[in-house]
């Protein structure tokens, strides 16, 4: 009998139930912001779901919401060649739930930002309750986190208008867009936990792989990756993280 898997950090709980895991981010202190500790921890455990030949991966967030984004902490502390790595991690690991085998769902709740969002769109089934709320910052300091993404899924007028204002958008909004396909408490978040697990078992790894790579779009890969290490790797990126933090505070 294979031994459950453990998770080597505490920023992220991990459940193993059959086929179903549950990725959790717990950081709630820090409303579950994506440190690099946590971002691998997130690639080891999506890479050890796909090896247990897991049907259904779901992510959710402990606290007050789903994730706040990239984790600003500690940026003064680090080089700019230290924070281009950071991003690079952070669509590796997005890409790997784009392409995974694995059935996705990601249930949000809460206030929502950057690559906490990110984190949401990459999941083919995306839930969220009413108090959810979503933003996309990155471009306000230099940084191509996710566009393309955000494009293919809500189309790419709808996304040029929610990344030139950064715009902060709710439930309703993200329904309508397509970026999330269903409004549900999480009182009713096990049915809906149970319904994916029903539909994941319903095709092998071979052909969920294959309806995953006909319907979604796997040459953007490349460029997603390609259009980030640009964007984050212009010089300046300290200074224009900077700025934009401290004209959120203003």
């Amino acid at each position: 009998m294979t031994a459950p898997y453990c998770s080597r950090s505490p920023s992220l709980n991990v459940d193993c139930a059959g086929k179903v895991w549950t990725l959790t981010l717990n950081r709630p202190d820090k409303r579950n912001a994506l440190s690099a500790e946590l971002v691998e921890a997130l690639i080891a455990a999506v890479q050890a779901a796909e090896q247990a030949q897991a049907n259904l991966l779901i992510l959710r967030g402990e606290g007050r919401n789903f994730s706040a984004g990239f984790d600003f902490s500690d940026y003064e502390q680090q080089s700019e060649g230290d924070l281009v790595l950071r991003f690079i991690r952070i669509e590796t690991l997005l890409q790997r739930l784009a392409h995974t085998p694995c059935a996705t769902l990601a249930l949000a709740h809460g206030q929502n930002f950057g690559a906490g969002v990110d984190l949401i769109a990459v999941c083919r089934q995306r839930v969220a309750s009413t108090d959810a709320r979503f933003r996309m910052p990155g471009l306000q300091f230099g940084l191509a986190l996710g566009t393309g993404r955000l494009a293919a899924l809500v189309g790419g007028q709808q996304a040029h208008q929610l990344l030139a204002g950064s715009q902060i958008f709710d439930v309703a909004k993200a329904e309508q867009l397509g970026f999330i396909n269903d409004i549900q408490e999480p009182d009713a978040w096990p049915a809906v936990i149970e319904q994916a697990q029903q539909t994941a078992g319903l095709l092998d790894a071979t052909s969920r792989a294959y309806l995953h790579q006909l319907t979604g779009c796997p040459q953007q890969a490349d460029r997603d990756m390609a259009a980030l290490v640009r964007s984050a790797s212009a010089p300046g990126l300290k200074q224009r993280i900077a700025a934009f933090r401290q004209a959120a505070k203003s």
